[in-house]
């Protein structure tokens, strides 16, 4: 029995794993700021469609975290993992915000850039992050962080709907 929660287990993290792998070797290379970086502006005008509450935690270059997202009323479990483009560090991540431009749940999943974050060594204090998906799904996150971390100030992560 408990062999058999194992490798569910196993096979629930096996393709963000392996993500998170192809985003630390593209992050390899010369990988600049999405031209796109959303902002404020970039949602000036609109309503949130939902929020969301994180929680990721920074060891090395990888990124590891879980969060729900609040959308029509119900609420969606999910996972992410992704790494920072520079060396990393150890931290931890609490944040929470609202979610721009989703018509439908399953927009939500998927792969964020955030390009706002700080260059250079990023230390414990608050957090104000916009990131984007290939749907074009915009979250504005804002919350607290613990620890060090140092990055170019870009991140990249994916999110993947948690089984019910």
């Amino acid at each position: 029995m408990m062999a058999k929660a194992r490798r569910r287990s196993m096979r629930a993290w096996s393709m963000p794993l392996g993500i998170a792998a192809l985003l630390s070797l593209t992050n390899c290379v010369s990988s600049p700021v999405p031209v796109n970086v959303p902002t404020a502006k970039s949602v000036a005008g609109l309503s949130p469609s939902g929020t969301v509450t994180l929680t990721e935690a920074f060891v090395g270059g990888f990124v590891g975290g879980e969060g729900v997202l609040t959308f029509q009323g119900k609420k969606y479990p999910f996972r992410l993992i992704g790494s920072v483009i520079g060396p990393g560090g150890a931290s931890k991540l609490v944040v929470a915000g609202d979610v721009y431009k989703l018509n439908d749940v399953a927009m939500f999943e998927g792969t964020y850039a955030q390009g706002t974050g700080k260059v250079g060594l990023e230390t414990s204090g608050g957090s104000d992050l916009w990131l984007e998906n290939k749907a074009g799904v915009i979250m504005h996150l804002t919350g607290a962080s613990a620890g060090m971390t140092l990055s170019l100030g870009r991140d990249e992560i994916f999110i993947q709907m948690a089984e019910k």
